[in-house]
């Protein structure tokens, strides 16, 4: 998704340019995105626990206060898993999509879940096990906060997990339950072939990947699942999960 951002610094910048964050999973796929692609790019990081996404700035550039956002000769990206389909076309060397329609509808399928579980599901479940505490806004960060997010869901959602006394229980055992049933479906296709649509390393593992990773860091049970944590165990041995994730994130 392309924007128009009201910090206009950034519409003078050249190559590629990354707003990224460590811990940030949506971060992690467009790292490992670049990586595969062996495109250069220069690092803007932002660290969520000192609040460096939460400034005027930084809304001025992605209006959601969200990373990642990709800034290619000027022109806003924003939502990592468009951004990486971006990618692919734009440095078609190596492919991370077959030629087939088919595929590429499954993978189209794989992104859009990833997409629509991510606050209700993945995020939830996170900031519920793990980073709750870590990224605790007091009085004055959220009033900071407040001021600057414009959408609803985020807004609800921070007003628990980092501004209040936490997600309720109920709502992480839910997300949990939703998750379950997620990478059930994973691992019914990799009991079926090497990566999550087909035998080609694709969109859809750089996707899901950094989910597993996270979710691990939150002590999420993969240990049910053994397809899925075969397929982790290879692309840990990828370049690009060694570039794209362990250098900025050895251990979420």
């Amino acid at each position: 998704m392309i924007v128009e951002p009201t910090n206009k610094s950034v519409t003078e910048l050249k190559g590629l340019h990354l707003y990224h964050a460590d811990i940030s999973n949506c971060s992690m796929r467009v790292r490992m995105v670049l990586s595969e692609k062996k495109q250069p790019w220069t690092s803007h990081h932002l660290d969520l626990r000192k609040k460096e996404a939460v400034t005027p700035e930084y809304f001025g550039i992605h209006p959601k206060g969200l990373v990642p956002t990709l800034v290619h000769d000027g022109v806003v990206h924003i939502e990592s898993n468009e951004i990486i389909e971006y990618l692919d076309e734009r440095f078609p060397d190596p492919p991370l999509q077959p030629s087939s329609p088919a595929a590429r509808e499954r993978i189209a399928e794989w992104l859009q879940t990833a997409t629509e579980v991510h606050v209700k599901a993945v995020k939830t479940v996170i900031y519920g096990r793990k980073v709750s505490k870590m990224l605790h806004k007091n009085e004055a960060e959220d009033a900071q906060y407040r001021s600057l997010q414009r959408d609803s869901e985020l807004l609800a959602f921070h007003s628990q997990a980092t501004g209040g006394g936490g997600l309720p229980e109920a709502k992480i055992r839910a997300a949990e339950e939703m998750l379950y049933g997620l990478f059930q479906n994973a691992d019914d296709e990799l009991a079926q072939h090497r990566w999550l649509v087909g035998d080609q390393f694709s969109l859809a593992d750089i996707s899901w990947i950094p989910l597993h990773f996270t979710l691990i860091g939150a002590g999420f049970p993969f240990e049910r699942y053994p397809h899925v944590v075969a397929w982790a165990d290879a692309i840990r041995e990828r370049p690009s999960f060694q570039e794209g994730v362990l250098r900025w994130c050895a251990k979420f």
